[in-house]
């Protein structure tokens, strides 16, 4: 069930509002104000530590001394942290790791430093979301 409810905008506010809705392919202003609230309370659950799920992504230089022991160790040590990986070979040099992490926000934050900053990484990247109601 949804309830109504109302919002008041400045002219220019709500003139950037409704050209955010056509640049994002929004079809109304409440299926764009959902997205924002629940962005709104994903974001306040990440600051306060909440449960939230995080997709990590890894590119690195499999060349590298040890990488690949150390990215199986990290993951073996947080295995209740770790829901699922990809490995896919990019080319020669380059392999992704995609890593799919749930738990506290505070435990997928330092899991995904401690896999970002390994020397051979040249690029990571976590994308965080929460279970939300609604």
């Amino acid at each position: 069930m949804t309830e109504r409810f109302s919002v008041s905008l400045e002219p220019d506010l709500l003139k950037e509002f409704a050209a955010f809705l056509r640049r994002h392919g929004y079809r109304n202003r409440s299926e764009a104000v959902r997205d924002l609230i629940r962005r709104a309370l994903i974001n306040d659950r990440w600051q306060a530590g909440g449960e939230v799920v995080g997709v990590l992504t890894l590119v690195y230089d499999h060349h590298q001394r040890d990488v690949q022991d150390r990215l199986t160790a990290i993951q073996h040590d947080n295995l209740g942290l770790i829901v699922s990986s990809t490995h896919v070979h990019l080319d020669h040099d380059n392999c992704l790791e995609v890593i799919i992490l749930r738990g506290r926000a505070s435990r997928v934050r330092k899991v995904s430093d401690s896999l970002i900053s390994l020397p051979a990484v040249k690029d990571g990247n976590l994308v965080v979301t929460a279970l939300t109601s609604g």
